[in-house]
Parts: C-alpha cells; sequence; structure tokens
C-alpha cells in the first residue's frame, strides 16, 4: 500500500507540548470538523487527529505508531467504546502518550474504510465490522487490526490497558520485525487487490447455479439468508426477483417470504414504519435499533415488487408507511438525513419498546376479546423480549386486525420520549437511493413521481454545483468534499429511472454526462476505484451493506448503452464482466447485484421507442410485456412503436402488442 495522501483539512495544532492527556474541558483537533461523527468525540480526553497530511506527518516526526479508529454516529458498539475507554482519562493518556490518534467517519470516507474492512479480512480470515482499530506503523503500514476493544482484559479478550503498552513496547524493541512484517501485510493487500484470474466463459445457466447458491444460504424456518446477526441483503432479494422474471422456479416465493418475514417481525418498526438496520437474532424479532438511510431506500423498491407480484395491500403499506417515516424523521429542505441512533442514553432501543405496564395501559382501550388476541399474537408477558421490555413483534402470518386500534397510543407514549440522535449528514449516493425509490413506488401511486422530481431537483442545487458533484454536506453548510464511485453511480442510476417514468430528456443527458464523468475519474481501463484522490481503493463486487458502486455504476453503463445505442458502454461492462468472470462464476450468489448486471448483459435490453406521447398512452401494456429487461426512449418524430436491442432494431408497428409479440417471441 502506497503513503497515503489525502487532504482534507489543514488544521492548525494545538499550542504548547503533547499532553499524555487534554485538560478537562479542552476541545481536541475535531472540533474543527463538520462530521457529526467527529463531533462526538470532540471532547475526549483522546488527542484525536482528523484523518490527513497533519498527522500522517506528525506520526513519522515524532516516529510514533498511529492509532486509527473508524466508526460513523449512529454505532452502538462505537458508543460503547466511547464511553468505557474514549473518555477515561487513563486510556486516554495510553493513547496519546505513545500514539498519534486518527478519528475516521466511515461515511465521509467510505473507501478509507473500505481498505481497512479489506485489511482485516486478509489479516484476521473474517468480516470486520465497526468500530474498526487498526495500529499503523509511523508511515501508515497496518500490523494490527480488530474491531471493537474493551479497557480492560476480558477472558477472551486482551483490553486497551494491555494492549496499547505492549504494542508500544513491541514497536519500541522489535520494530525491525514490526515493519517487515507491515511491509508483508501491504504487499499481500496489493496483490489481493491487483489479482487477475483468467476469463472464462459465462452463459445464462448462471441463473439456475446463482439459485442453487441462494437456497444452500436459506433459511427455510425464519427465510432470509444467514442465522445471526441477520441482515435483510437487499441486493440478494432483488436478485431472487430477477431469477423469478427468468423462469427459476421458486425465486420469487424464496424473496416474497422474506419480505414478508422482515415486514411482520421487530427489523420492521411496526408502530412508525421503516426498518431497522439488522436483526440480532435470526427470527427477525429483536433488532440493531439503528435506522439507515441506505437500508430503507434499497428495500422499499423490494415491497412494490412484492406488492405486484402478489397483490397483498400488506407491501403496498409497508411501502407507503416506510417512505412516510423517511420524510417525517429524516426529510429536511427536500434531502434526507444519514440515519437515527439505536441508543438514547447508553440505553439501547430506549426509545422504541415498552414496559409491560405501558403494554398493558394501551391493551386497555380495546375489548376482552381482542386484548387477549394482541396479547398472544404480540407474545407479550412480564419478562418482555427484549432486556425486560417489550419491543413490537407479531409473531402471526399477517398484522393482527386489532393492532391498529392500539398504534395510536403506542406513538403517543413515543412522543414523550427524545427520540435518538440523528446524523443530519446529507449523504448524496443514499439520497439517490432515495429518489429512485420513490419513483419505482410512482407505481403504486403517483404523487411519488411528483416526490422524486423534487427530491432530485433539491439534490442537484446542493451537491451538484458548477458541474461538479459533491460526496456529503451538513444542511447548512456549502459541500467541499468531491464525490465518490458511490455518488456518481447511485445519482446516474436514479437519474435513469426517473427518465423511465418521466421521460424528461435533461435527465438522460445528465446520467450520460456523469456516467462520462465516472469512467475518467475512476476507470484505467484495467481497474475501478472508489475515488479519485489519491487513495487507490480498489472498487469490488461484493455486496455489503448496500449495493456495491462499482456494479451500480456497471447496470448505469448497461441502460445507457441500450437506451443511446452506444457501444463504448457496453464494452467497458463486458470487460469488466469478463474479468471477474471466474469469481462470478465460482460463487455467484456472493456477488447478486454483480448477477444482475450479468443476467442483463447476456439476455440483452431490448429498448422500446416511440414519441412521448405513444409512450404514455402504451404504459399499462408495456409493464406486461414478458420480456424481463424492457426500457424505453422517447423519438419525436416516431409516430409507431420501434423495439431494439444493442445490435439493431427488429420490429416496428403502429400496435404497441404486435411489437409486444416480437420482443417476447425473442
Amino acid at each position: 500500500m502506497k503513503q497515503f495522501v489525502l487532504v482534507l483539512l489543514c488544521l492548525s495544532s494545538l499550542s504548547g507540548s503533547q499532553l499524555f492527556s487534554l485538560k478537562s474541558g479542552q476541545s481536541n483537533r475535531l472540533i474543527h470538523e463538520d462530521s457529526p461523527y467527529l463531533k462526538q468525540h470532540v471532547n475526549n480526553p483522546v488527542d484525536w487527529y482528523p484523518w490527513g497530511e497533519e498527522a500522517l506527518n506528525k506520526a513519522k516526526e515524532e516516529h510514533k505508531l498511529i492509532f486509527l479508529s473508524i466508526g460513523y454516529s449512529t454505532c452502538h458498539w462505537c458508543h460503547v467504546m466511547v464511553y468505557e475507554s474514549f473518555e477515561d482519562k487513563t486510556i486516554a493518556s495510553l493513547i496519546n502518550k505513545d500514539f498519534i490518534a486518527i478519528k475516521v467517519d466511515r461515511e465521509e470516507l467510505p473507501h478509507l474504510d473500505k481498505h481497512y474492512q479489506n485489511l482485516h479480512l486478509l489479516m484476521k480470515n473474517r468480516s470486520g465490522g465497526w468500530p474498526l482499530t487498526a495500529i499503523l506503523t509511523e508511515d501508515a503500514k497496518p500490523f494490527f487490526i480488530g474491531t471493537y476493544f474493551p479497557p480492560e482484559d476480558t477472558y477472551n479478550q486482551e483490553g486497551l490497558a494491555t494492549l496499547l503498552p505492549r504494542l508500544a513496547r513491541d514497536y519500541k524493541n522489535n520494530r525491525k520485525n514490526i515493519l517487515v512484517q507491515a511491509l508483508k501485510t501491504e504487499t499481500a493487500m496489493d496483490k489481493s487487490n491487483r489479482a487477475v484470474f483468467k476469463p472464462v466463459n459465462i452463459d445464462l445457466s448462471i441463473a439456475d447455479k446463482s439459485f442453487s447458491g441462494l437456497q444452500e444460504q436459506f433459511d427455510e424456518v425464519y427465510y432470509g439468508f444467514s442465522r445471526r446477526p441477520k441482515f435483510p441483503e437487499a441486493s440478494k432479494i432483488g436478485l431472487l426477483f430477477d431469477l423469478d422474471s427468468l423462469g427459476i422456479k421458486g425465486a420469487g416465493d424464496m424473496a416474497v417470504r422474506t419480505l414478508r418475514a422482515m415486514a411482520l417481525h421487530g427489523l420492521y418498526d411496526q408502530v412508525e414504519g421503516g426498518f431497522f438496520r439488522y436483526s440480532v437474532d435470526a427470527a427477525w424479532e429483536i433488532p440493531h435499533f439503528e435506522k439507515m438511510l441506505y437500508t430503507n431506500a434499497e428495500l422499499i423498491p423490494l415491497y412494490v415488487k412484492a406488492y405486484e407480484r402478489s397483490g397483498d395491500e400488506m407491501y403496498e403499506e409497508i411501502v407507503h408507511e416506510t417512505i412516510a417515516m423517511l420524510e417525517t424523521r429524516f426529510e429536511a429542505d427536500g434531502l434526507y438525513y444519514s440515519a437515527s441512533d439505536a441508543d438514547f442514553g447508553h440505553q439501547e432501543g430506549g426509545y422504541f419498546i415498552y414496559s409491560y405496564e405501558e403494554m398493558d395501559e394501551v391493551l386497555s382501550h380495546v375489548g376482552k376479546m381482542e386484548k387477549e388476541t394482541l396479547t398472544e399474537l404480540l407474545g407479550l408477558s412480564e419478562e418482555g423480549n427484549f432486556e425486560g421490555y417489550t419491543h413490537i413483534n407479531f409473531y402471526a402470518d399477517q398484522r393482527p386486525a386489532g393492532f391498529e386500534k392500539i398504534r395510536p397510543f403506542l406513538k403517543a407514549i413515543r412522543q414523550n420520549r427524545h427520540y435518538p440522535f440523528i446524523d443530519t449528514k446529507i449523504n448524496t449516493a443514499w439520497n439517490a437511493m432515495v429518489i429512485e425509490a420513490l419513483f419505482i413506488a410512482s407505481e403504486l401511486e403517483h404523487g411519488y413521481q411528483v416526490l422524486a422530481e423534487e427530491r432530485m431537483r433539491s439534490l442537484l442545487e446542493k451537491m451538484y454545483l458548477k458541474g461538479v458533484l459533491y460526496h456529503q454536506s451538513l444542511p447548512e453548510k456549502i459541500p467541499v468534499q468531491k464525490a465518490l464511485l458511490e455518488d456518481y453511480a447511485f445519482v446516474a442510476s436514479a437519474l435513469l429511472e426517473g427518465y423511465a417514468h418521466n421521460l424528461d430528456k435533461k435527465y438522460l443527458f445528465l446520467a450520460g454526462r456523469l456516467c462520462d464523468e465516472a469512467i475518467q475519474k475512476f476507470y484505467d481501463g484495467s481497474f475501478w476505484y472508489l475515488s479519485d484522490d489519491g487513495l487507490k481503493v480498489h472498487a469490488d463486487m461484493s455486496d455489503k451493506y448496500y449495493t456495491a458502486p462499482v456494479n451500480k455504476m456497471l447496470a448505469a453503463l448497461l441502460k445507457l448503452a441500450s437506451i443511446k445505442g452506444e457501444r463504448k458502454y457496453l464494452i467497458i461492462v463486458q470487460e469488466e464482466l469478463q474479468r471477474k468472470s471466474t469469481l462470478l462464476k465460482k460463487e455467484p450468489h456472493h456477488f447478486p447485484s454483480g448477477i444482475q448486471t450479468l443476467l442483463r448483459e447476456k439476455k440483452g435490453y431490448i429498448t422500446l421507442k416511440s414519441d412521448k406521447e405513444g409512450l404514455i398512452k402504451a404504459k399499462q401494456k408495456i409493464k406486461k410485456i414478458r420480456y424481463p429487461f424492457v426500457l424505453i426512449k422517447e423519438e419525436n418524430d416516431l409516430k409507431a412503436f420501434l423495439a431494439c436491442d444493442i445490435q439493431q432494431c427488429f420490429s416496428v408497428d403502429t400496435d404497441v402488442e404486435k411489437v409486444q409479440e416480437s420482443i417476447e417471441k425473442r
């Protein structure tokens, strides 16, 4: 790994000599930062620096190790490590004495976080998480990495009070060996990043193999794709719907069963709507109570599909309730905040849970029979289902009929509580996810299209200034951090989805411009990178907590290739899929959104062209075309319907149904 060079802000140093612990009430260098997460650490006795040249240079000048801590503002275990260790003067003095301490907001620098998460996987042979803790040499080379550490030793984990002095001694006494080991790690990471596999041939049989892999992961009892903790994994559900559209039996049912389980149990906030980030148990009953903008944005389109496929009104209700929650809790000045916290006052889920006495009072508002039914279906007991309290979870295969009667009273109890901390960052990629979701939800209610167009206008006014796209900012601030690959990818995707609904040529034009810029900034002809700021972090196809940015970009390029008939985009997609073909073929279920793009490339998009009036009038008929991958494009002077693939146009008629027949024959 080459020496990192990333200038975020040139910050002034604290005057005076380096203190072992900051004086009481004295803030550290994070006072100059905008990130709400970094602001949470301003008054720690740890002498934190933000990531940047000042901190990296100071480590070299003073020949000190770097204590790197990566987290985000709504992370429960990040909070735990703060009040256990970073607010503790003894631990802080150990850090300040022998380390240069750097604090990173993973949402501000997701590419930097990605690099260290990959290092954790390489060094520990397992996934990391947050908080991520890395110890680097003075030249910013990693030799020790982990996640959460307690302040004192526990029965199975070394605490910071022991770990920090030991690492400092090792670096002082065995520096040469540590540098050799760090260099080996760096070399192994670079080799992993630049690994080139012999391309293999992939055909549409990959659909069956993908489904087989998902079946192996599938939880047949509680649904979803793991045991515990269990994440929604929207990309896998989206792939299942694609496989269903290609005729893979059982794929659609697997998707709908998973969505139903998530909607009926504790992962979903049954009182105010919206999904929590993940469930700590296999049965979706008890969530980790933070709500992420991206989680809800990527689930909304899946519930639209579930409703369209099944006709079950519950799925439609979930869409409306989730959007309403985002508008109530996350929206400000036409854009959306990033996340809300799980904790309040060091109590996880405190805002969302109810005491037995509170539940008994709520149930007094219904009749005896309904009370007995709800008590059973909610699984109510004095012990509760979460640390002596009750989190609302249905032990039923549908929403209990009487629940709507008590929901207002459950809401009323919450109104007397403080809502958890909200991270007010405006993240461009995540806002684009919501906008795309709103366009898709407009299939259920046209008003969402109007809302999506308003939100797109707000996003571009705030985050696309003088032809420059930015990554994130606070509502009252002018953005300064340039956009990353994920921002270009998700904004371009939202614009293309918007074009499919409103046929606004400005959307198509800007999507093309952003994709062209992304190719120039993040693609060198062999590799895609997450940023263009000197941190050469490779963009891989693995979907983690949301769709991999490179997969989203490839999907947008493939759409552009078909709509605009420009093969240059198709060639870039084909080259990247070929480079990754060995990985995709070996374990396709590990790269679900990548497989979705691969299926579209192999099957081929068909673009249906006509004038705007004709496309609008034929909208419902176009939706019923059984060929799974159909796009539309306005051609002003075309008074018929013309169907084209990337190679040629093959059917034209004034009757859209006749063109539909030609498409479906393919």
